[in-house]
This record gives structure tokens, C-alpha cells and sequence, in this order.
């Protein structure tokens, strides 16, 4: 059977192609922990290859012959939220048959059908680890996965009671207990009735160390794509590797997710004689993009919660970096922990996919609802597309909607730049492709519209390219015109554009609209520019 690249579910070596997962981390240093009777985290955002890792550790433990390791995926107890007499037992359940199947303790589980009926659920975890390590002739390795699933009083307890037992180790309780999940444990928070908020921290004060997976380098990005070369001959352009990259940075669903698209859903692709183009690619990264996969779903529900809310809508809105010392560090820590920003050299979005979903996705409503804007209404008699009367609409539409639409957006600080977005996005879908770009400082957002001028050749054939860049008027609009017009002259340059706008926002309140709304133009380094008023 030929292999494929896997985007569900942990990594099968016969089937998918792969990176050595023990090489993804720091083995030797791995096995240094559990070796010196180490409890420690490991965590990485969702479907970057953890569990798969577990499970190569787990092997490669067993093999070695030195422990028995049983790896358990506890994710059910969640469904008892903070009730820790239906989640413990759940957890144990979960434990106990990995154990007796991983481990090869059969017996274990015939002991625990007894004795579940007569223990207390804060302490049936314990005595669960303790029989096994008792009766076990290796030392004992728990790897648990997807911890950080649970709430309240069930992670609390079974934060616990693990650390009740870690005196006993390895004689009486697990030699080594590995911690898995999105956050790290320091991260983990759970309230409980009559008290404040209690962190892992607090409540697993053990940890010895706390390793973070990370995403794939820029050679094994390249390395894994070429194993399907090597498998079937099929060749990529080599102006994709790039382009990949800059798209992904690594993270492996996304890498993989691309690789499959490209490679698979494209049938003309299947056949493997037919090399694979730049245009392919880029085809196959915006019908990624506009299938919402359950990936990217996930990525835009975490956009919802508060603390991930106050990094990203610093990003979006693009103001000065002196915003983000208003952050708790816990929060920024949390928001790269779950992959969607790096912090070094600086706070930005942490892929430029990413940084195309979350806006689109913030906005998938609007676009959707948006009425009485049909494509066909901008296209000019040689197809291109007549970019001053579609802004001219837009002006009329945020005229008449942007307060009641921008009541509608979770985030209200970028919701001019948002509206503009959803406009556009919803005439450029399904024609050509719109690239973003945004971040802490830049105080702007920069679009680059590409747009195919022969309907039959596509993005195959000559493209119209235009840059619109937006801006919030901050003090005098002369002094924000006149940086304005050098900051898009400089991406017209940048992007190769035939055709650039500047659009200004104007968020006073008391301003009447007829001040807000107007147009001009405006030469600058030999370029004309379109300034427009909203």
C-alpha cells in the first residue's frame, strides 16, 4: 500500500510519511528523566504529533526492556466536568485498561473490578498506580494524555493524588509520570467551590520539567513532502519548498494537511507523472483555507476565549507594541502554547495561514450575510476587476451598516479592518485570492488582491494585482496620509502591484459622515495612489 500524508489521528510509521518521532524532541534527555524518577510535562498545540510521540516513547521504553510503560488517553473523564466521583473513576478506567493491555498486566484488571466498588474515588487513583507498581517486576512509566481536558474538582484530584504518591515511587508507584496536553500544567486552571482559582501549579508542584514538542524545522518540512517524491516519483516545483514555509512554519497538521491536498484531493495530481506546479500549490493552500477543516475550526473556537482574545486583537488591530505590556505574560505564554502566535523576535501571528484564517474566520458570518453584492457587479468588459467602484460600494455599505455590523464582531477594537475584509473576501472568493498582512506596531493592514484577467487559464494566466492598505486615522490626516503614502508604496514595490489604495478609517463618533467619506488621489515616487475616506 502506498503511504500518505496523515491528517487524523496518530501516525501509523507503514502508512504515513513521517518524521522520526523521538527525533521531534529531546530523547536523551527524556530518557534522562525517567530514568532519574522525573515527573514532567510535555505539551505542544492540538494535532502537532503528541500522541503519536507517546506512543513511540512508550514503545521504545518497552523494548528497551528496562520499564513497563502503559500510555492512556483520559480525555472521556472529561464529560464529568468538575464531579470527581464520575471523572476519577472514568480516568482509572481509561489507565487500567492501557495498563493491562500496553504493559501486558491482565491481571491488574481482574484486581480493579474488585476494588473499585470499594474505594473512595479521591483515592482510587492512587492505589490503582500503587498496585500496579507493586506488583509489576520493571519499574513502572504513565504517560497520560489529553490531562488538560479535565475541570475542576477531577483535575485537582487527580493532580492530587498522583502527587500523594510520589514519595512512594518507584518501589510502590510509578517510576516516571509524563503529563500531556495543549497547555502546560502552570496553565491549568480550576475552580472549586469556596475558593479561588487554583493553577496546576499549585496543585501538581512535583513537575520536574516542562518540555514543549515543537513544530517540524524547515528541512524535515521539506524532507517529509519529498518522501512522497521518493515513494512515487511525482516532483514538486521547487519555488513551493518556500512558499510552504512561510505558510506553515512547521506546524505538521498544516504541512500534512497541504501535502494531502495537493497530492490527493487535486485528482489530476493522482496521476503520478504529472509534476506539481506553484499554481497547484497555491490552489490546494486556498481550498484548505475555504474548506474551514476541523483543524482551522478548532484554531478560530479558541479565538472566543478572553485571555486569547486580548494578544490577537492587539495583532488584528495592529497597534503600537507598548498595547501589549497591558497583557498578563501568563496570557501571552498561553497564546503561544497553543500555537497561534510566536513571541520572538516579536509577537506575530505564528504562520501566514493563520494569519489568513483568523480574520476570515472572524468574519465568516458577515460575509455570508452580506446582501445585494454580487461579483459580476465589479467585473470590468476585459475581466478585471473595477477596484475604485467596488470601494466606492464599500464606502456607501459601511455607511450604512458599520455600527450595527460592528456590534456584531467579537472583536470590536479591528472592526472597520474586519468589515473591509468580509466585503472584499466575499467578491474575491471563488476568483482570486486576497493576502494579508498585520501585526503588533505595523499600525496598519496591508491586502494584496490577485486577480485572474483570462477566466479560462485561472491563476494559471496573467493576474491583476492590487494593494489596499488600511489605516485608523490617529491625530491630523495630513500626517496620516503622508505616512501612509510611503508605508503602501513601499508593499506596491514589495508585491509587484499594478494598482494601489489607501483606505483611513475615521472612528470618531462625533464626526459626521460626510466628513468621514471621501475620495482622491495622490503621485508619489512617480505611482499614483487612490486615498479613500470611511
Amino acid at each position: 500500500m502506498q503511504r500518505f500524508f496523515n491528517t487524523a489521528g496518530p501516525t501509523i510509521t507503514a502508512d504515513h510519511y513521517h518524521i522520526d518521532l523521538l527525533h521531534r524532541l529531546d530523547w536523551e534527555e527524556i530518557q534522562h528523566l525517567i530514568a532519574s524518577k522525573r515527573y514532567f510535562v510535555l505539551h505542544a498545540p492540538r494535532q502537532t504529533g503528541k500522541t503519536s510521540t507517546l506512543l513511540a516513547i512508550m514503545k521504545e521504553l518497552n523494548a528497551s526492556g528496562r520499564y513497563a510503560c502503559a500510555y492512556a488517553n483520559i480525555e472521556a473523564a472529561q464529560a464529568a466536568r468538575g464531579d470527581e466521583t464520575q471523572g476519577i473513576p472514568t480516568a482509572c478506567d481509561a489507565m487500567v485498561d492501557a495498563i493491562a493491555r500496553y504493559a501486558k498486566a491482565p491481571a491488574l484488571a481482574e484486581w480493579y473490578r474488585t476494588t473499585k466498588p470499594e474505594t473512595e474515588p479521591q483515592h482510587l487513583l492512587t492505589r490503582v498506580l500503587t498496585h500496579w507498581a507493586e506488583v509489576s517486576d520493571k519499574p513502572t512509566v504513565l504517560l497520560l494524555d489529553e490531562v488538560d481536558a479535565l475541570v475542576g474538582d477531577t483535575l485537582i484530584s487527580l493532580l492530587r493524588q498522583i502527587r500523594a504518591g510520589y514519595a512512594q515511587r518507584p518501589d510502590f508507584f510509578p517510576q516516571s509520570i509524563i503529563l500531556c496536553g495543549v497547555r502546560d500544567v502552570r496553565d491549568y486552571r480550576m475552580h472549586q467551590e469556596g475558593a479561588e482559582v487554583i493553577t496546576g501549579g499549585s496543585a501538581f508542584n512535583i513537575k520536574a520539567e516542562s518540555l514543549r514538542m515543537g513544530n517540524f524545522t524547515q528541512q524535515e518540512t521539506r524532507t517529509l513532502w519529498l518522501q512522497h517524491t521518493e515513494a512515487t516519483g511525482q516532483i514538486f516545483d521547487e519555488a513551493i519548498f518556500a512558499e510552504l514555509w512561510e505558510d506553515t512554519k512547521g506546524q505538521p497538521w498544516l504541512v500534512n494537511a497541504l501535502g494531502y491536498e495537493i497530492t490527493w484531493k487535486n485528482r489530476e495530481a493522482r496521476d503520478r507523472s504529472r509534476h506539481i506546479s506553484l499554481v497547484d500549490y497555491q490552489q490546494a493552500r486556498e481550498q484548505l483555507i475555504y474548506s474551514r477543516a476541523t483543524h482551522l475550526d478548532q484554531l478560530t473556537d479558541k479565538l472566543k476565549e478572553p485571555r486569547v482574545h486580548a494578544v490577537i486583537s492587539s495583532l488584528l488591530t495592529s497597534e503600537d507594541e507598548d498595547n501589549i505590556s497591558q497583557i498578563k505574560v501568563d496570557d501571552l505564554q498561553y497564546v503561544e502554547d497553543l500555537g497561534l502566535i510566536t513571541v520572538r523576535p516579536s509577537v506575530k501571528i505564528s504562520n501566514r495561514i493563520y494569519q489568513e484564517v483568523i480574520p476570515r474566520e472572524l468574519t465568516w458570518p458577515t460575509q455570508v450575510m452580506i446582501a445585494n453584492q454580487e461579483q459580476a457587479w465589479y467585473i470590468n468588459a476585459d475581466h478585471s476587476l473595477n477596484i475604485n467602484k467596488l470601494l466606492q460600494a464599500f464606502q456607501q455599505f459601511f455607511r450604512e451598516h458599520s455600527d450595527s455590523w460592528s456590534e456584531g464582531f467579537d472583536y470590536k477594537e479591528a472592526a472597520p479592518q474586519l468589515l473591509m475584509q468580509a466585503f472584499l473576501q466575499r467578491i474575491i472568493n471563488g476568483g482570486g485570492r486576497i493576502s494579508r498582512e498585520y501585526g503588533l506596531g505595523r499600525k496598519r493592514t496591508d491586502l494584496f488582491i490577485e486577480w485572474p484577467l483570462n477566466p479560462e487559464l485561472g491563476m494559471y494566466g496573467a493576474l491583476q494585482r492590487v494593494v489596499i492598505e488600511l489605516k485608523i486615522l490617529r491625530g491630523s490626516l495630513d500626517a496620516v496620509i503622508e505616512k501612509g503614502l510611503e508605508q503602501v508604496t513601499d508593499y506596491t514595490q514589495r508585491v509587484g502591484a499594478d494598482e494601489t489604495h489607501l483606505v483611513i478609517f475615521d472612528r470618531n463618533p462625533a464626526a459626521p459622515w460626510d466628513q468621514k467619506i471621501w475620495q482622491r488621489q495622490a503621485d508619489f515616487q512617480n505611482k499614483t495612489i487612490h486615498i479613500w475616506g470611511a
